[in-house]
């Protein structure tokens, strides 16, 4: 039973650690081999495996937007461009109930978070263990195919949304302006210290909610595909109980699936909607 536990636990692990490039404890830099190398390797390690990932499924996002807009013709359109179209009527809607200012960007910025993060979470349908084996076979010791799963992934994109609603707060409102609104909302010029706590903890709390919420929600959802898995490991034999927790795995497998396939879309669509509305509040001016 203990090595049956510590086998779970161990491949638990190896799923949840992230292809990491940092200084090893030598003082040479490579790729960590084992979890305990990783976590030496401090703030400053990079998980390749999310920023490969990142990379690759924003290029596609890219490249599959921009075929169809270079195909695209009037009369019977494809399926490519009649779908493309689809998306950017979804967004352009979106958009305008969510956001009352005049800016040129937030609509292709909707757009790109939406499919981006769609695409990452969307990696989260793939078997778990395919590519894990697929990279083990190429000498990669570890490999998470979802980038949502990475809190630097969601707090890098979070951190950037952040940066656009302070730049855009101060763009619209001036730098007195959005000092102001820190410092005398809600209780007045005699209520500053107050005022400032209040806000302050609301202004940093937008990147924080936006990086967690998903990377909450996706890492759970990894986590109960992997103890999903784990059932059908644990299939030992042609018995009773081995032929039901196999056909038990399978059916949980595609359940939770299906049911997966909105949280992935529902995380995404709530990034972009949060996005749209952090926004919209730094373009609006209080007097």
């Amino acid at each position: 039973m203990s090595s049956e536990a510590h086998t779970s636990a161990e491949y638990i692990r190896h799923h949840l650690q992230n292809l990491t490039y940092g200084q090893l404890p030598d003082g040479t830099w490579g790729v960590a081999h084992s979890v305990e190398e990783a976590k030496a390797m401090g703030f400053w390690a990079l998980n390749l495996d999310t920023f490969i990932m990142s990379l690759l499924l924003g290029a596609v996002f890219m490249w599959m937007f921009r075929g169809a807009a270079k195909r695209a013709e009037i009369g019977i359109p494809s399926g490519l461009q009649n779908f493309c179209e689809w998306a950017i009527e979804f967004i352009d809607t979106s958009v305008r109930g969510s956001f009352s200012g005049r800016n040129a960007m937030i609509g292709p910025l909707a757009l790109t978070i939406f499919f981006w993060v769609f695409a990452m979470n969307l990696m989260d349908l793939l078997p778990i263990d395919y590519i894990p084996l697929l990279m083990s076979a190429l000498g990669v010791p570890y490999f998470k195919v979802v980038p949502s799963t990475d809190p630097n992934a969601t707090f890098g994109m979070a951190i950037g949304v952040f940066v656009l609603v302070l730049y855009y707060s101060i763009k619209i409102k001036g730098v007195g302006g959005f000092l102001g609104e820190l410092t005398l909302q809600p209780f007045g010029k005699f209520g500053m210290p107050v005022n400032l706590l209040l806000e302050g903890v609301n202004l940093i709390a937008k990147p924080i909610s936006l990086a967690l919420r998903l990377f909450g929600n996706m890492y759970a959802g990894e986590m109960i595909f992997i103890l999903i898995a784990l059932m059908g490991g644990a299939w030992a034999g042609f018995s009773l109980g081995g032929v039901t927790l196999y056909g038990s795995q399978i059916l949980l497998s595609l359940g939770w699936a299906i049911f997966h396939i909105l949280i992935v879309t529902l995380q995404a669509f709530i990034f972009m909607t949060l996005t749209i509305v952090y926004l919209d509040m730094a373009h609006q001016e209080h007097h």
